[in-house]
């Protein structure tokens, strides 16, 4: 039974649970990581037997397994995700940058070059369910950023397959390349590359808790888009929301995983104690009931407030990794809002809509990081340089500037290479 508060009597520590790595999956992780490093496919290889139960003679997925795995899902699918992409497609363009070339009086030029990276490494998870989406939100945008190469990596089954809808949803997100492997070994692979794997420069995808520590770990070797934890979603309703609809929203996060967060703020007794009915009865009707009544129970909140404003406050306080607004007239509380992976305004836009098809990514921040980052986009697949040009008259009017300021840092090495080229 999901926990009810009220918000004048609550503890901050009740507000909201943050997840941590354990020692042991710390040492875990490195330990892996140290073998991949070491013995590269032959490690994958004696992980791939131990954790997915399958002897893999070759890593990469080919291009047989690719057509075959595209004839056996049915066409409605591919066009729904086809349909998908174009959404997706059309939101990230939009996102795309183009540096900029000042220029200044005596012949100075400044200016930045925005360029893709060369390589993405996209990590798509296995276990509990299969995510389609995953790939396309993750590998579109590195599409859109002009990224060389896309290297996919996702855990095999014991037969030592990928499961055919994720190697359609990759031909369909146009992924270059597939590889058989999962967990931190698969992040290590990415990282220092193996004799199959070739080393990446960005790491992006969701994962478990050791995937999580890997990408950790490795961060500095090769960059990586986040630290992603458990899937969260925080509901800002009023007393006119339909109880049934809330409910279902705050279960369609539940049944991610069992660590899953789910958080109603409301200002009405009456509408949280329905909800609290409904959330029983639907539970009970879910295939992932196990998974998700353990998310409710445990992580699960009811929190009452005096007033919408109020629960504004909190959902900031938060900084959920999804937000629904559901009232009638959502589009002034936006610019309240400081603090969220992505907002779904109205009683209309549910989340799943974000996960799946309204174009927006999924793959967003978790754990309270909304307060300083952001959801996975095209910026997470290019990097930047600036570049500087200055004339002989344009540097002997600032050579002055430049020695004073860097004898005051006591760098006097650093002032010589202006005194230098003064006349």
């Amino acid at each position: 039974m999901i926990k009810i508060y009220e918000k004048a009597t609550m503890k901050n520590e009740d507000i909201f649970i943050r997840s941590t790595s354990s020692p042991d999956i710390c040492d875990i992780v490195a330990d892996i990581i140290y073998n991949v490093r070491k013995n590269g496919d032959t490690a994958i290889k004696e992980y791939a037997k131990k954790f997915d139960k399958c002897d893999l003679d070759s890593l990469e997925v080919t291009p047989e397994e690719i057509e075959e795995a595209w004839n056996q899902v049915d066409a409605e699918f591919i066009a729904v995700m086809e349909r998908a992409k174009e959404n997706i497609v059309f939101y990230h363009k939009h996102q795309k940058r183009e540096g900029f070339r000042l220029e200044k009086e005596d012949g100075i030029i400044l200016g930045q070059k925005i360029l893709p990276v060369q390589r993405a490494g996209l990590y798509v998870p296995g276990g509990t369910a299969a995510y389609p989406s995953s790939v396309l939100m993750n590998a579109l945008p590195a599409k859109i950023a002009g990224v060389d190469e896309i290297i996919m990596t996702t855990p095999p089954n014991a037969e030592g397959k990928v499961n055919p809808i994720i190697l359609c949803a990759a031909k369909i997100a146009g992924v270059d390349r597939i590889f058989k492997m999962g967990g931190a070994q698969a992040i290590a692979a990415l990282a220092y590359g193996t004799e199959s794997v070739p080393k990446v420069d960005k790491i992006v995808g969701p994962g478990n808790a050791f995937v999580a520590e890997a990408k950790k770990q490795v961060f500095g070797i090769v960059n990586i888009d986040m630290i992603a934890g458990p899937s969260e979603i925080l509901i800002v309703a009023d007393s006119t929301c339909d109880p049934v609809k809330v409910a279902a929203d705050m279960l369609s996060q539940a049944e991610h995983d069992k660590m899953a967060s789910s958080v109603l703020v409301t200002d009405s007794r009456e509408l949280a104690d329905k909800v609290s009915v409904e959330l029983e009865r639907q539970l009970d009707l879910l295939p992932r009931v196990e998974i998700a009544r353990t998310s409710i129970d445990n992580n699960g909140k009811i929190i009452i407030c005096q007033s919408i404003d109020e629960c504004i406050d909190i959902a900031n306080d938060i900084a959920p990794e999804h937000l629904e607004i559901c009232v009638d007239e959502p589009i002034p509380y936006l610019d309240r809002i400081r603090n969220a992976g992505s907002v779904f305004l109205g009683k209309n836009t549910p989340e799943a809509l974000g996960d799946y098809f309204a174009g927006t990514n999924h793959t967003l921040p978790t754990g309270g990081t909304a307060r300083f980052s952001s959801p996975l986009s095209v910026d997470d697949f290019v990097k930047k340089y600036s570049y500087t040009y200055y004339t002989d008259t344009a540097l002997q009017k600032v050579a002055e500037d430049i020695e004073y300021f860097a004898e005051r840092e006591g760098l006097s090495a650093h002032a010589r290479s202006v005194t230098v080229r003064k006349k």
